[in-house]
Protein backbone atom coordinates (compact mmCIF):
# COMPACT_ATOMS: atom_id res chain seq x y z
CA UNK A 1 0.00 0.00 0.00
CA UNK A 2 1.03 3.57 -1.07
CA UNK A 3 3.00 5.68 1.79
CA UNK A 4 0.20 8.09 3.24
CA UNK A 5 2.59 10.64 3.74
CA UNK A 6 4.56 10.13 0.55
CA UNK A 7 0.86 10.54 -1.51
CA UNK A 8 -0.18 13.34 0.54
CA UNK A 9 2.53 15.60 1.53
CA UNK A 10 5.16 17.05 -1.72
CA UNK A 11 7.75 16.28 0.66
CA UNK A 12 6.10 13.44 2.37
CA UNK A 13 6.96 12.91 6.22
CA UNK A 14 9.28 15.36 7.67
CA UNK A 15 10.72 15.45 11.00
CA UNK A 16 11.33 18.15 13.35
CA UNK A 17 13.20 17.95 16.88
CA UNK A 18 11.62 19.98 19.68
CA UNK A 19 12.59 19.88 23.74
CA UNK A 20 9.95 18.26 25.64
CA UNK A 21 8.69 19.23 28.99
CA UNK A 22 11.33 17.33 30.63
CA UNK A 23 14.03 19.22 28.07
CA UNK A 24 14.91 15.95 26.50
CA UNK A 25 14.50 15.97 22.87
CA UNK A 26 11.40 14.52 20.80
CA UNK A 27 11.32 13.86 17.02
CA UNK A 28 7.69 15.09 15.62
CA UNK A 29 6.63 13.90 12.46
CA UNK A 30 5.06 16.35 10.14
CA UNK A 31 3.89 16.81 6.92
CA UNK A 32 3.15 20.19 4.99
CA UNK A 33 1.20 21.28 2.11
CA UNK A 34 0.31 24.80 0.19
CA UNK A 35 1.48 28.29 1.07
CA UNK A 36 -0.06 31.34 2.57
CA UNK A 37 -1.37 31.55 6.21
CA UNK A 38 -0.26 28.76 8.48
CA UNK A 39 -2.57 26.59 9.61
CA UNK A 40 -1.87 23.76 12.19
CA UNK A 41 -4.11 20.54 12.23
CA UNK A 42 -4.51 18.91 15.72
CA UNK A 43 -5.33 15.14 15.61
CA UNK A 44 -7.80 13.68 19.12
CA UNK A 45 -6.53 10.89 21.56
CA UNK A 46 -5.45 8.00 19.95
CA UNK A 47 -5.71 9.10 16.55
CA UNK A 48 -2.92 10.35 14.20
CA UNK A 49 -2.75 13.11 11.13
CA UNK A 50 -4.33 10.48 9.09
CA UNK A 51 -7.72 12.01 10.99
CA UNK A 52 -7.19 14.69 8.98
CA UNK A 53 -7.55 13.21 5.43
CA UNK A 54 -10.45 14.82 3.54
CA UNK A 55 -9.57 18.09 5.16
CA UNK A 56 -5.94 18.56 4.28
CA UNK A 57 -6.16 18.80 0.26
CA UNK A 58 -9.33 21.62 0.58
CA UNK A 59 -7.84 23.76 2.96
CA UNK A 60 -4.45 23.61 1.02
CA UNK A 61 -5.90 25.41 -1.74
CA UNK A 62 -5.63 28.72 0.71
CA UNK A 63 -3.13 27.85 3.48
CA UNK A 64 0.24 26.59 4.20
CA UNK A 65 -1.47 23.82 5.94
CA UNK A 66 0.62 21.81 8.55
CA UNK A 67 -0.16 18.53 10.04
CA UNK A 68 1.66 16.92 12.58
CA UNK A 69 1.40 14.14 14.93
CA UNK A 70 1.40 14.82 18.73
CA UNK A 71 4.21 12.87 20.75
CA UNK A 72 3.42 9.46 21.58
CA UNK A 73 1.25 9.65 18.86
CA UNK A 74 1.39 8.00 15.09
CA UNK A 75 5.07 8.65 13.87
CA UNK A 76 6.63 10.81 16.51
CA UNK A 77 8.76 9.76 19.37
CA UNK A 78 7.29 7.37 22.23
CA UNK A 79 9.66 7.58 25.11
CA UNK A 80 8.85 5.33 27.63
CA UNK A 81 11.59 5.65 29.81
CA UNK A 82 10.22 9.43 31.12
CA UNK A 83 6.81 9.78 32.41
CA UNK A 84 4.46 11.95 31.19
CA UNK A 85 3.38 15.73 33.25
CA UNK A 86 -0.09 17.27 32.91
CA UNK A 87 -0.15 19.64 30.37
CA UNK A 88 2.92 18.31 28.46
CA UNK A 89 0.67 18.90 25.22
CA UNK A 90 0.48 22.51 25.40
CA UNK A 91 3.98 23.32 25.73
CA UNK A 92 5.05 21.14 23.12
CA UNK A 93 2.07 22.11 20.70
CA UNK A 94 3.73 25.76 21.97
CA UNK A 95 7.24 25.28 20.58
CA UNK A 96 5.84 23.14 17.27
CA UNK A 97 3.82 26.45 16.29
CA UNK A 98 6.96 28.91 17.23
CA UNK A 99 9.66 26.66 15.27
CA UNK A 100 7.55 25.59 12.12
CA UNK A 101 5.91 29.90 11.62
CA UNK A 102 6.88 33.39 12.55
CA UNK A 103 3.28 34.80 12.15
CA UNK A 104 0.12 34.30 14.08
CA UNK A 105 -1.32 30.61 12.79
CA UNK A 106 -4.62 28.99 12.59
CA UNK A 107 -5.30 26.19 15.23
CA UNK A 108 -7.86 23.84 13.90
CA UNK A 109 -7.97 21.16 16.98
CA UNK A 110 -10.54 18.11 17.16
CA UNK A 111 -11.54 16.51 20.55
CA UNK A 112 -8.63 16.34 22.96
CA UNK A 113 -6.84 18.85 20.45
CA UNK A 114 -8.87 21.47 20.57
CA UNK A 115 -8.69 21.14 24.05
CA UNK A 116 -5.28 21.90 24.10
CA UNK A 117 -5.83 24.27 21.13
CA UNK A 118 -7.98 26.12 23.70
CA UNK A 119 -5.48 26.06 26.57
CA UNK A 120 -2.66 27.28 24.16
CA UNK A 121 -5.05 30.43 23.37
CA UNK A 122 -5.25 31.26 26.85
CA UNK A 123 -1.49 31.18 27.42
CA UNK A 124 0.29 31.99 24.48
CA UNK A 125 -2.47 34.33 22.74
CA UNK A 126 0.17 35.78 20.81
CA UNK A 127 0.56 32.45 18.45
CA UNK A 128 -2.87 32.33 17.82
CA UNK A 129 -4.19 34.16 15.11
CA UNK A 130 -7.83 31.93 14.27
CA UNK A 131 -9.13 29.25 16.28
CA UNK A 132 -11.38 26.55 15.43
CA UNK A 133 -12.29 23.51 17.91
CA UNK A 134 -14.30 20.51 17.49
CA UNK A 135 -16.23 18.75 19.98
CA UNK A 136 -14.09 19.22 22.85
CA UNK A 137 -13.79 17.68 25.94
CA UNK A 138 -13.89 21.09 27.77
CA UNK A 139 -16.63 19.88 30.47
CA UNK A 140 -16.31 15.71 30.36
CA UNK A 141 -16.78 13.99 33.76
CA UNK A 142 -15.88 10.91 32.24
CA UNK A 143 -13.77 9.50 30.04
CA UNK A 144 -16.01 8.81 27.29
CA UNK A 145 -15.08 4.93 26.36
CA UNK A 146 -14.72 1.88 27.68
CA UNK A 147 -11.50 0.94 26.39
CA UNK A 148 -10.46 4.29 27.72
CA UNK A 149 -11.47 2.85 30.58
CA UNK A 150 -9.90 0.01 30.90
CA UNK A 151 -6.21 1.30 29.54
CA UNK A 152 -6.72 4.07 32.37
CA UNK A 153 -7.00 1.63 35.26
CA UNK A 154 -4.22 -0.75 33.35
CA UNK A 155 -0.83 -0.85 35.14
CA UNK A 156 1.87 0.90 32.59
CA UNK A 157 3.99 -2.08 33.25
CA UNK A 158 1.43 -4.45 32.56
CA UNK A 159 0.56 -2.86 29.21
CA UNK A 160 4.68 -2.26 28.37
CA UNK A 161 5.34 -6.04 28.52
CA UNK A 162 2.47 -6.18 26.00
CA UNK A 163 3.88 -3.89 23.77
CA UNK A 164 7.51 -5.67 24.28
CA UNK A 165 5.57 -8.88 22.84
CA UNK A 166 4.40 -7.41 19.83
CA UNK A 167 0.97 -8.67 20.87
CA UNK A 168 -1.01 -5.96 18.73
CA UNK A 169 1.53 -7.24 15.67
CA UNK A 170 0.84 -10.81 16.43
CA UNK A 171 -2.76 -10.03 16.37
CA UNK A 172 -3.16 -7.98 13.67
CA UNK A 173 -6.24 -8.71 12.27
CA UNK A 174 -7.93 -9.09 15.43
CA UNK A 175 -6.96 -5.53 16.81
CA UNK A 176 -8.14 -3.78 13.15
CA UNK A 177 -11.30 -5.25 12.90
CA UNK A 178 -11.83 -4.56 17.08
CA UNK A 179 -10.87 -1.07 16.85
CA UNK A 180 -12.90 -0.72 12.87
CA UNK A 181 -16.03 -1.67 15.16
CA UNK A 182 -15.19 1.30 16.94
CA UNK A 183 -13.94 3.84 15.15
CA UNK A 184 -17.42 2.98 13.24
CA UNK A 185 -19.51 4.08 16.16
CA UNK A 186 -18.31 7.42 16.06
CA UNK A 187 -19.25 8.58 12.20
CA UNK A 188 -23.26 8.41 12.01
CA UNK A 189 -22.48 6.73 8.34
CA UNK A 190 -20.34 3.40 9.65
CA UNK A 191 -20.25 2.55 6.06
CA UNK A 192 -17.88 5.43 5.13
CA UNK A 193 -14.90 3.71 6.81
CA UNK A 194 -12.83 1.79 4.42
CA UNK A 195 -10.91 -1.20 4.89
CA UNK A 196 -7.72 1.59 3.66
CA UNK A 197 -8.64 3.59 6.44
CA UNK A 198 -8.94 0.75 8.98
CA UNK A 199 -5.01 -0.26 7.85
CA UNK A 200 -3.82 3.26 8.27
CA UNK A 201 -6.08 4.48 11.86
CA UNK A 202 -4.57 1.24 13.11
CA UNK A 203 -1.46 1.09 11.92
CA UNK A 204 0.64 2.89 14.64
CA UNK A 205 -0.43 0.39 17.27
CA UNK A 206 0.26 -2.35 15.04
CA UNK A 207 3.83 -1.48 13.46
CA UNK A 208 5.15 1.48 15.89
CA UNK A 209 6.21 0.31 19.40
CA UNK A 210 4.76 2.53 22.12
CA UNK A 211 2.19 3.72 21.13
CA UNK A 212 -0.51 1.87 23.48
CA UNK A 213 1.89 2.52 26.39
CA UNK A 214 1.99 6.22 25.64
CA UNK A 215 -2.08 6.76 24.37
CA UNK A 216 -2.94 4.64 27.85
CA UNK A 217 -0.13 7.37 30.01
CA UNK A 218 -2.33 9.89 28.04
CA UNK A 219 -5.79 8.35 29.26
CA UNK A 220 -4.70 8.23 33.06
CA UNK A 221 -3.41 11.80 32.81
CA UNK A 222 -6.94 12.65 31.79
CA UNK A 223 -8.68 10.01 34.24
CA UNK A 224 -6.63 11.82 37.25
CA UNK A 225 -7.62 15.18 35.95
CA UNK A 226 -11.22 14.13 36.08
CA UNK A 227 -10.98 12.75 39.55
CA UNK A 228 -9.19 16.07 41.03
CA UNK A 229 -12.27 17.93 38.97
CA UNK A 230 -14.49 15.89 41.00
CA UNK A 231 -13.23 16.29 43.82
CA UNK A 232 -12.48 20.25 43.94
CA UNK A 233 -8.87 19.57 43.44
CA UNK A 234 -6.49 21.83 42.03
CA UNK A 235 -6.52 20.51 38.13
CA UNK A 236 -5.59 22.14 34.47
CA UNK A 237 -9.21 21.63 33.31
CA UNK A 238 -10.25 23.82 35.40
CA UNK A 239 -7.90 26.38 34.92
CA UNK A 240 -9.02 25.86 31.13
CA UNK A 241 -12.43 26.68 32.09
CA UNK A 242 -12.63 29.45 34.51
CA UNK A 243 -9.85 31.18 31.84
CA UNK A 244 -12.05 30.91 28.33
CA UNK A 245 -12.92 34.79 28.78
CA UNK A 246 -9.56 34.91 27.81
CA UNK A 247 -9.36 33.78 24.45
CA UNK A 248 -9.69 37.27 22.39
CA UNK A 249 -9.06 35.62 18.80
CA UNK A 250 -12.25 35.22 16.85
CA UNK A 251 -13.21 31.57 17.93
CA UNK A 252 -15.33 28.80 15.69
CA UNK A 253 -16.71 26.17 17.46
CA UNK A 254 -17.76 22.99 15.44
CA UNK A 255 -20.32 20.40 17.20
CA UNK A 256 -21.56 17.01 16.14
CA UNK A 257 -25.42 16.59 16.88
CA UNK A 258 -25.30 13.26 17.43
CA UNK A 259 -21.98 13.16 19.56
CA UNK A 260 -22.50 10.56 22.50
CA UNK A 261 -18.94 11.41 23.69
CA UNK A 262 -19.58 15.49 24.58
CA UNK A 263 -23.26 16.53 24.10
CA UNK A 264 -23.78 19.83 22.39
CA UNK A 265 -24.92 21.15 25.38
CA UNK A 266 -21.14 21.26 26.18
CA UNK A 267 -20.53 23.46 22.63
CA UNK A 268 -23.18 25.79 23.77
CA UNK A 269 -21.71 26.20 26.85
CA UNK A 270 -18.12 26.76 25.08
CA UNK A 271 -19.64 29.66 23.17
CA UNK A 272 -21.24 31.28 26.04
CA UNK A 273 -17.69 31.64 27.56
CA UNK A 274 -15.71 32.55 24.68
CA UNK A 275 -16.47 36.18 23.34
CA UNK A 276 -15.64 36.49 20.18
CA UNK A 277 -16.65 32.87 19.01
CA UNK A 278 -19.05 31.54 16.58
CA UNK A 279 -21.10 28.60 17.52
CA UNK A 280 -22.42 25.76 14.38
CA UNK A 281 -23.82 22.52 14.68
CA UNK A 282 -23.20 20.07 12.77
CA UNK A 283 -25.87 17.70 11.20
CA UNK A 284 -26.30 14.04 11.40
CA UNK A 285 -22.70 14.21 12.88
CA UNK A 286 -21.04 11.95 15.34
CA UNK A 287 -17.88 12.30 17.45
CA UNK A 288 -15.35 11.56 14.26
CA UNK A 289 -16.80 15.15 12.64
CA UNK A 290 -13.44 15.10 10.37
CA UNK A 291 -14.20 11.83 8.90
CA UNK A 292 -17.87 11.73 9.02
CA UNK A 293 -19.06 15.79 8.35
CA UNK A 294 -15.76 16.52 6.57
CA UNK A 295 -16.86 18.69 3.69
CA UNK A 296 -19.37 20.76 6.36
CA UNK A 297 -16.29 21.20 8.85
CA UNK A 298 -14.04 22.40 5.96
CA UNK A 299 -16.82 24.77 4.19
CA UNK A 300 -17.37 26.10 7.63
CA UNK A 301 -13.57 26.85 8.17
CA UNK A 302 -13.12 28.21 4.96
CA UNK A 303 -16.43 30.71 5.50
CA UNK A 304 -15.37 31.42 9.06
CA UNK A 305 -11.96 32.73 7.72
CA UNK A 306 -12.96 34.72 5.24
CA UNK A 307 -15.60 36.36 7.83
CA UNK A 308 -12.73 37.18 10.22
CA UNK A 309 -10.94 38.47 7.32
CA UNK A 310 -8.18 35.81 7.65
CA UNK A 311 -8.58 34.15 3.94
Amino acid sequence: MKDWWQATFPKGRQSLVISDVHGYPVQIAYGEIGTGRPLFLLHGMGSWSYNWRYTIAPLSKHFRVICFDAKGFGFSDKPWLRREKNGHQVIELERIVQALCDEPAIIVGESIGALISLALAQKNPQLVGRLVVINAPIFTERLPHWAMEILAQTPIEVLQAIDDLRLAYLFAPLVREVMAIERRKVLFDPSILTQEDVYWITYPFIELPGTLVKVAEELQIAAKEIKHWQANKPNMLTQIQEDLDRINCPTLILWGDRDSWFPATHGERLHKSIPSSQFQILDNCCHDASTGAAKVVNQSILKFLQGTNFL
